[in-house]
């Protein structure tokens, strides 16, 4: 007699945090060694003594975990286990009948955190400036490594193998039609998604489109001429000035990539935490550095301590940085891409992928556009113009 294998278990999932891990927090904050101020007057040095000091006096002082916390915890969230290893996720199921499920992944050094704002919108349009044509099932997990997800305990877990399970996970929701959205490795996991394409997903939405030519983006990681012969545009010029600036500075992806268990002092430093996931890129490092000087724009101070905290709550400094030595493959190159795709793209990105290199990466290319601000953490920062454009880029795949 055969026995069919029982279908892996969707569990509700809670979480709990004692004040005392929060004083502990604080206690830690207030405890931390400084060093002397940067030589320089801006943050070509790295994230500024300044910022990081008033980051700490307020973190220690007057944020409130618990606001988050009580966001956090008025959604449906579940774990499951895919392919060995427990996946959190939130999903928020529309009232509206005809909704379109949607698989939303975050980055680094994002969490769940990063996509509180844009969930009711997707949801209930209709509240939102929006039609119910518009409204979407949404799903969001996070990452193996990040926040509430398992830990991977051996080597394996790259951006291959999450798209995967994320097709799995849609799967498992029963969800036959579906659409995915992400930016930074949310982007790179969405991409890759569409190139496995599973069955269900019709077509994906980036707002870190993977659109570089395999030349161009070899000589740029390299440091090396552009290829002979080649003519750009201007604004093809533009994005390779950008891409040249990204390669040539983003240090971090650099360290994490290959030696992220020396960085084991993220975990027992809060504010060592603090600094190093600060610098992310120079357009979201000023403008958090803004934030923290007291001018509101874009993120807020909370915004930044709400993943912050998180991270440090879950301890997953290290495990969310392994991702980095896990992947073997461009941040903004050509994946290979054939399902419908929407790209929109925000003006402080960490480059502005022009449309003459997006219709030639994404062959079914349905929706092209460049929104008037925002940057790399486009649904954290301006929540009401990325869905906009989710919907707008997706309306023609329902």
């Amino acid at each position: 007699m055969s026995v069919t294998p029982r279908e892996p278990a969707i569990r509700p999932f809670s979480f709990e945090f004692p004040e005392a891990e929060l004083e502990e927090l604080r206690r830690r904050i207030a405890a931390a060694r400084w060093p002397e101020q940067e030589t320089v007057a801006d943050q070509s040095q790295g994230t500024q003594l300044a910022t990081v000091q008033e980051l700490a006096r307020y973190w220690a002082s007057e944020y409130d975990w618990r606001k988050v916390e009580a966001k956090l915890k008025a959604l449906p969230h579940f774990i499951t286990e895919i392919d060995g290893l427990d996946i959190h996720f939130i999903h928020v199921r529309s009232q509206h009948e005809d909704a379109l499920p949607l698989i939303v992944t975050h980055g680094w050094p994002g969490s769940v955190v990063e996509q509180l704002k844009i969930i009711d919108p997707l949801v209930d349009p209709t509240a939102h400036g929006g039609s119910a044509s518009d409204a979407f099932h949404v799903v969001i997990p996070s990452m193996p490594g990040y926040g509430f997800s398992g830990k991977p305990t051996t080597t394996g877990w790259g951006p291959e193998r999450i798209a995967r399970a994320w097709g799995e996970l849609m799967k498992r929701l029963g969800y036959t039609k579906y659409a995915a959205q992400g930016g930074d490795w949310g982007a790179i996991v969405t991409d890759f998604m569409g190139v496995q394409e599973p069955e269900g997903l019709v077509g994906i939405h980036t707002n870190m489109a993977g659109v570089v030519p395999s030349g161009i983006d070899a000589a740029l990681i390299a440091g090396n001429p552009l290829p002979a012969g080649l003519t750009l545009s201007d604004e093809e010029k533009a994005a390779v000035e950008q891409l040249d600036f990204v390669y040539r500075h983003v240090y971090f992806a650099y360290l994490m990539g290959s030696r992220p268990q020396s960085l084991t002092a993220l975990a027992d430093s809060p504010v060592g935490l603090a600094a190093f996931m600060l610098d992310h890129d120079a357009a979201s490092l000023d403008m958090i550095a803004r934030a923290f000087a007291g001018q509101a724009e874009g993120l807020t101070r909370d915004d930044v301590l709400d993943n912050l905290t998180l991270f440090w709550l879950t301890n997953t400094a290290i495990s969310a940085a392994r991702l980095y030595a896990e992947n073997t493959n461009s941040f903004f190159g050509v994946k290979g891409v054939n399902l419908p795709v929407a790209v929109s793209v925000f003006p402080d990105e960490m480059y502005q992928a022009p449309k003459s290199w997006a219709e030639q990466a994404y062959p079914n290319l349905v929706h092209y556009n460049r929104v008037a601000r925002g940057g790399h953490f486009a649904a954290w920062e301006q929540p009401e113009l990325l869905v906009e454009e989710v919907r707008a880029g997706l309306r023609s795949l329902r």
